[in-house]
């Protein structure tokens, strides 16, 4: 049975697509088949760059097509609608009783195809992963040895600890008695790159930050 989509001049027609070749390589089956042609044509333009997954069907598609119908095209109709023009669709279409979505169209994959495959497989997976990653705002209290520690070099020290998803924010010196301050400062994580823990007890309690910092508390954790 044929795969179709409707509304593809919409946004939420694109989006639809998109979603649905998120795990997906071509329309159906595993490997160019008339569905894709189909939608293909139906379509009428490339995606927008937002819509990653249709961007690279859309892209591979053409490539496919593009030795079978230099000097023609496979063109469409974009001003009219998304329906091919008769001069421009690529091949007849069989019925759809017919089984013809196992029918190899584009003759066997080659190394390269197969490569490039692998590739813009790794690429999709990190884009999901990158849209997966969380991120979390956290209020730290860094409390110093005692009222001599110098505050300015302490909280230099703190800013001066750097790694990939870790990005300080503001600050504020707050007196807690006996004319010792301690410094609370908010710090915005990706989650899936910085531990808290790990960063009080690796950085920010160990040599050297630890010649101002005496101990580091979790004043507020929130997902964003």
């Amino acid at each position: 049975m044929a795969v179709t989509f409707s509304n593809l001049s919409t946004a939420s027609g694109v989006e639809h697509l998109d979603q649905f070749l998120l795990t997906r390589s071509y329309i159906s089956g595993y490997q160019a088949s008339t569905d894709d042609i189909r939608v293909y044509c139906a379509l009428g333009k490339a995606p927008g760059s937002d819509y990653i997954n249709a961007s690279r069907w859309y892209n591979h598609i053409s490539a496919l097509l593009a030795p079978r119908f230099s000097g023609e095209g496979v063109g469409v109709q974009v001003e009219g609608g998304s329906q091919p023009s008769k001069a421009s669709t690529p091949a007849p279409v069989k019925d759809e009783d017919e089984d013809d979505d196992d029918v190899d169209l584009f003759g066997e994959e080659t190394e390269e195809e197969k490569k490039a495959a692998e590739e813009r497989s790794a690429a999709v997976k990190a884009s999901i992963k990158k849209k997966e990653s969380g991120k979390s705002s956290v209020l730290l209290d860094v409390k110093p040895w005692d009222d001599e520690t110098d505050m300015q070099k302490l909280e230099e020290t703190v800013r001066s600890i750097k790694m990939e998803g870790l990005f300080w924010g503001a600050s504020k010196l707050i007196p807690v008695g006996y004319g010792i301050k301690k410094l609370q400062i908010m710090m915005t994580i990706e989650d899936d790159l910085v531990s808290v823990d790990d960063l009080i007890e690796d950085c920010l309690t160990a040599e050297p930050a630890n010649e101002y910092i005496q101990s580091c508390d979790i004043v507020a954790f929130n997902k964003i």
